[in-house]
């Protein structure tokens, strides 16, 4: 397994707990605020967590799968369209491959050498990287990110419904929104980590989405509270 496709499986992993938090955190504060003062309300609250957690299992892993399989289709028909350009006029390839190392500020003469010593060895992967902006070797597996995002969704909307049904009644808003935001904090500063992104900023977008979330849902569950 090449680094890219680890990379791939702790970003497909990470989002997917965060949106196990954020989803099922609003879902079983939504149900909580319609259902307050009924004596089934932790059944209804757990029924509904539970219904969400298996919907957001499936979404999320197949919105992984398609997404990283259209990367991947994208990525195949970038090859064949490079294997069938280096068949017609391999010069004008070249060409491109040397006017792209004199970007990079390497000499004429030592560009056009190394362009066509890359051109005979591996003509494909040279022109598909050159071009295109990916190594061929790099493929990463689209199975691997949906079930990296199947298992760890669950995982985050074990927290959510832990707190808010083993909290006494009085306690279960507070409880539930404490949790989350922990959770947040490190999910937001582990994704900012896998982007190479500003960690505090990535923390600060997470736990206002989560926010958000929950108190829309609560809002509306209060709405519906007869």
């Amino acid at each position: 397994m090449n680094l890219s496709e680890k990379i791939n499986i702790i970003r497909a992993s990470v989002m997917g707990a965060n949106d196990g938090i954020i989803s099922v955190a609003g879902i079983v504060l939504g149900v909580f605020a319609a259902t307050e003062g009924r004596t089934n309300g932790n059944w209804a609250i757990f029924i509904a967590g539970f219904a969400g957690t298996l919907a957001g299992m499936i979404s999320m892993a197949a919105g992984e799968y398609v997404s990283v399989h259209g990367q991947r289709d994208a990525e195949n028909a970038a090859i064949q369209l490079e294997s069938e350009a280096n068949r017609n006029n391999m010069k004008q390839q070249i060409a491109a491959v040397q006017a792209s190392l004199i970007s990079d500020d390497i000499s004429l003469a030592l560009a056009k050498k190394a362009a066509s010593e890359m051109m005979m060895s591996r003509p494909i992967d040279t022109a598909v990287r050159v071009k295109h902006g990916f190594n061929i070797q790099n493929k990463i597996n689209p199975y691997h990110a949906a079930i990296a995002s199947f298992v760890t969704f669950p995982l985050g909307a074990l927290l959510p419904m832990s707190a808010i049904l083993a909290s006494p009644k009085n306690l279960k808003i507070i409880s539930t929104y404490a949790a989350v935001m922990i959770a947040l904090i490190l999910t937001g500063y582990f994704a900012a980590k896998i982007g190479n992104a500003d960690t505090r900023n990535g923390i600060v977008r997470n736990v206002i989405a989560g926010l958000f979330t929950m108190t829309a849902t609560f809002l509306i569950g209060r709405l519906f509270n007869r």
